[in-house]
């Protein structure tokens, strides 16, 4: 039976981080995984008492609420969740964000029929036919398929999202992010590196929505960088992949335990 983590990466969530534990916990997928975490990057908010209250309320017995040692970024959270799947022997890895803007429900056949099996990433899209998109804007929604268009272009592959919330990976496939940037834009370098190793990925579509959200994204600056790298991969590939990428080295993505219901 296949070792399954659900990583749901957290900051600044007080106000949604209960709905998503919940919802995650009522879910027929609770039982298809093996454990989950959750990982707060130093919330400036309730965030980590709201995570612990919904973890006692909901009997999550498979759930540990886990901190970095530094707030490290969301790519920095991804690292410390690979990490940690990698030391524990898991076999897949689900990234769920905990602003309740995805839904793990959209992932159930997936795991249910063990479709994950056959790929090395499994891609939530929300530009994808039978996506659904709530609270969106137009203009959000047209630049994210001008960039789509473009990356799709440079790596002769058809992409239908540069990086949701909601993704599935092959643990033994993440070889090659530590040099990748820890801020935003880590989920654009994991797209380049499923391209240029050529591992096999599907898009899905997903249902996502805005609604108490609070945004992390400067959206001009993060564009801004978004075509600087881009256009950096188009010129030299894997070379550039393997290049330095993160404005601090960060020599190891540790973590602490905050909280685990003991059983």
């Amino acid at each position: 039976m296949d070792k399954i983590l659900l990583f749901i990466p957290m900051y600044n969530c007080q106000a949604q981080i209960y709905r998503v534990l919940e919802k995650v916990s009522k879910s027929s997928v609770y039982d298809l995984i093996t454990e989950i975490i959750v990982i707060d990057n130093h919330s400036k908010d309730d965030s980590l008492r709201v995570a612990q209250e919904a973890i006692n309320r909901f009997q999550m017995s498979k759930c540990s609420l886990i901190q970095n040692i530094q707030n490290v970024g969301l790519g920095g959270s991804h690292k410390s969740a690979f990490k940690y799947a990698q030391t524990h022997n898991f076999d897949y890895l689900i990234v769920l964000h905990g602003d309740d803007q995805g839904d793990i429900n959209d992932f159930l056949k997936i795991i249910k029929n063990k479709l994950y099996q056959k790929y090395d990433a499994i891609l939530g899209s929300r530009f994808s036919k039978g996506s659904r998109t709530v609270g969106y804007s137009k203009f959000r929604i047209f630049g994210n398929h001008v960039f789509n268009t473009l990356f799709s272009m440079i790596c002769f592959k058809k992409i239908n999202d540069l990086g949701s919330g909601l993704n599935m990976y092959k643990v033994s496939g993440l070889k090659y992010s530590l040099t990748f940037p820890d801020n935003l834009i880590f989920n654009v370098f994991m797209l380049m590196a499923h391209v240029s190793y050529r591992q096999n990925i599907i898009f899905v579509p997903i249902t996502w929505k805005e609604e108490d959200q609070i945004s992390n994204v400067k959206m001009f600056s993060q564009t801004l960088e978004m075509t600087k790298y881009i256009l950096k991969y188009f010129l030299y590939r894997k070379s550039f992949l393997n290049m330095e990428h993160r404005t601090t080295q960060v020599s190891d993505y540790n973590y602490n335990l905050i909280y685990r219901i003991n059983v």
